[in-house]
């Protein structure tokens, strides 16, 4: 499943690289956030095995993935690869997703809730925004690890269908640190090093500008409304969230721009939470800013 928002070119080169897996995927979703540069006339005409969901308004990437992963439990799918549109992976990446899910099962023969492909730049080196922290795994090839991002994760249906899909009022950013935390929250992730992915961002690291808001608001949410972490793990998430913020500020071009929507977004985060999903995506009023 894609998720893709007036970015034609990228998904272009998303969607070929599907084509060309050595294990294609059963069913291509691509789930457009009301693009207005012909997204969806290109996916009708180049690539037309593709299951097209159209949405009438543009719900961010949370709202796409809530939406997309709904449509394909719908479809009855067990297990759901979740790209977002400037994600290139390479062509074996599904196939050693899949190996790896079948080495992780348990004794019950249950699979892990997810598991992740190694996600890189367009230089070859591991993606910062894209690491997730690891450790040792008793899986050959594989490192545990306790969340992922919706680049590039093979993520079993079963899980989401006892957890819930991803929070779509979110918007954009931390959705996926949200989802898979909630969906890890007692359950195996795993990292497949033999599964990779470019994520071709304009830049490894970048300044957010008034997009910090959505961190901010988001990750106030995450603390203060979410299941998906324990007391412990709260207060080590939360004190790693403040270093980064703190870093951020310091390194950005306008710091006072930042601290405006830093300031905002404590301020949204507190104030009310994330609306259900329902409500979200059938709102057709424009989102605020």
């Amino acid at each position: 499943m894609v998720v893709t928002y007036d970015r034609r070119d990228l998904l272009t080169e998303a969607l070929t690289a599907l084509e060309g897996q050595t294990r294609p995927p059963d069913t291509v979703v691509v789930v457009d956030n009301a693009s207005a540069d012909g997204t969806s006339r290109l996916v009708r005409e180049r690539f037309p095995a593709v299951r097209l969901l159209e949405l009438p308004r543009n719900t961010g990437g949370a709202g796409g993935f809530a939406a997309g992963i709904a449509r394909a439990l719908e479809l009855g799918a067990d297990a759901l690869w979740l790209l977002d549109d400037d994600t290139v992976p390479e062509p074996g990446a599904l196939a050693a997703l899949l190996a790896a899910r079948d080495r992780g099962r348990d004794g019950a023969g249950r699979p892990p809730a997810l598991v992740a492909s190694r996600v890189v730049w367009t230089d070859g080196r591991d993606h910062p925004m894209n690491t997730p922290r690891s450790r040792p795994s008793a899986v050959p090839g594989c490192a545990r690890i306790r969340s992922a991002s919706f680049v590039s994760v093979l993520v079993d249906a079963d899980a989401v269908r006892e957890r819930g899909l991803p929070i779509a009022d979110y918007f954009l950013w931390n959705d996926d640190f949200e989802f898979t935390l909630r969906l890890l929250r007692g359950r195996t992730g795993l990292l497949c090093a033999d599964s990779v992915a470019v994520h071709k961002t304009a830049s490894p690291d970048f300044d957010p500008g008034r997009r910090f808001f959505y961190e901010v608001r988001n990750k106030v949410w995450l603390f203060t409304r979410s299941c998906c972490l324990g007391p412990g793990e709260r207060l080590l998430y939360a004190g790693a969230t403040a270093r980064r913020w703190a870093r951020t500020l310091a390194g950005s071009a306008d710091r006072a721009d930042l601290a405006r929507a830093l300031g905002r977004g404590l301020w949204a985060g507190v104030r009310s939470g994330p609306r259900p999903n329902e409500a979200v995506l059938t709102d057709r009023a424009s989102r605020p800013s």
